[in-house]
């Protein structure tokens, strides 16, 4: 990607003890084009620069010892994070995927000036919460999307419904972003 953004472009891989190389190539920043189709009128299109936090795939619990923490420690250029299997296993399964399709997302507000994506499929075909917080925003002109963090939840979080399209129309047209 050769536009500059204020967070990571390219992950490094995690190396584990054992030497196992885990790829996070598929959190790169990338760039998605969503069209607003609007019968009777023209198609709307709206271009972001999407990008992901280590939160996605890092996470410290308190029942790990410090020699645990030390050995799962992921180096990002802002911050050091433990590790977390299971963070990583779903956000390569959705994470991706869920951003390519926003647009036909249920999103809602996660408080903070965030929204939140929070269902997704799983294996077997049955609903699941996936808390995907993110920020929008415009950054050196360019429509941004960055992922602050991702991770399972046992029920589905609260938060008022807002719509992918006037989030993305208000950050074009210079108006505030939808409020809760």
């Amino acid at each position: 990607m050769t536009v500059n953004i204020d967070e990571v472009k390219k992950w490094h891989p995690f190396i584990d003890v054992e030497g196992e190389s885990w790829d996070l190539s598929f959190l790169d920043a990338h760039t998605v084009t969503y069209t607003h189709h609007c019968e009777g009128k023209v198609d709307r299109v709206y271009k972001f620069i999407v990008s992901y936090s280590c939160h996605c795939f890092c996470k410290a619990y308190p029942e790990q010892s410090e020699d645990e923490k030390r050995t799962l420690m992921y180096h990002s250029p802002r911050e050091s994070r433990p590790f977390c299997k299971l963070r990583y296993g779903l956000a390569k399964r959705y994470l991706r995927e869920i951003m390519l399709s926003l647009d036909q997302q249920r999103i809602i507000h996660a408080g903070h000036g965030s929204y939140a994506v929070v269902e997704v499929l799983n294996e077997e075909g049955e609903r699941c919460f996936y808390h995907v917080p993110f920020k929008a925003f415009r950054e050196k002109k360019k429509l941004r999307l960055h992922v602050t963090s991702a991770y399972p939840v046992t029920a589905r979080p609260g938060g008022g419904k807002v719509g992918f399209y006037v989030i993305a129309h208000n950050l074009m047209t210079g108006k505030s972003l939808p409020h809760p």
